[in-house]
């Protein structure tokens, strides 16, 4: 089994990722979904989070991506990338979705050099916006960002094209390609459904309109 496969399995089996087509969730920007992801879950399941940073290491390394600093998104991310600077012996910060309304009213708190390689870390990427948000953040502060990565994505479009405008990489340890995969395979999902799911990945927004 490659990576993807294997944390794909780990996020079905921890029930970070939900399946139900047939009752659609709601995410906040309005789309419905027959998958849910909550990657959060796993930072209770310690053996399961371990297996998670593990692969985030080895991800790194195979994919010789090169950080001085490490950056987690607010406020999600923030646990995995902790966890990663502190492996890899790396300082770390945290980037806002906007600047603080009070105080220094920072966006990012923690020293960015400038010149400084940073590495987004982000435990989900669905439409986006966070993690493109943080990379522009990043680079506006002076910093040089070439790589995020995350644990999951729904592998949508138009996160394929943000990516590439800022000309930036995205890393994910699994998708939502290989994940629907293993969960026909063992069960999570009834084939029946597989077609339906599968449609939903290709156009989110007019998905059940």
């Amino acid at each position: 089994m490659t990576t993807a496969d294997e944390v794909a399995e780990l996020l079905l089996k921890s029930k970070a990722v939900l399946l139900r087509p047939e009752e659609p969730f709601r995410f906040t920007t309005g789309i419905a979904s027959p998958i849910y992801c909550d990657n959060r879950l796993l930072l209770s399941q310690v053996k399961e989070r371990e297996k998670i940073v593990n692969y985030f290491i080895k991800t790194i390394k195979e994919n010789k991506i090169k950080a001085d600093i490490i950056a987690g998104i607010a406020t999600a991310s923030i646990s995995w990338a902790t966890i990663i600077a502190a492996k890899l012996k790396k300082p770390m910060v945290y980037i806002r979705k906007e600047a603080k309304g009070h105080g220094m009213q920072n966006r990012i708190e923690g020293k960015i050099e400038k010149g400084k390689t940073v590495l987004i870390i982000e435990d989900l990427v669905s439409t986006g916006g966070s993690a493109l948000g943080s990379v522009v953040a990043a680079r506006e502060a002076g910093a040089v960002v070439n790589d995020c990565i995350a644990i999951f994505t729904y592998e949508m479009n138009l996160v394929t094209k943000g990516f590439k405008q800022l000309d930036c990489r995205l890393t994910t340890l699994s998708n939502f390609s290989t994940l629907v995969k293993i969960a026909a395979k063992k069960g999570y999902i009834q084939k029946k459904d597989l077609d339906e799911v599968i449609e939903w990945s290709k156009d989110p927004m007019k998905w059940r309109k």
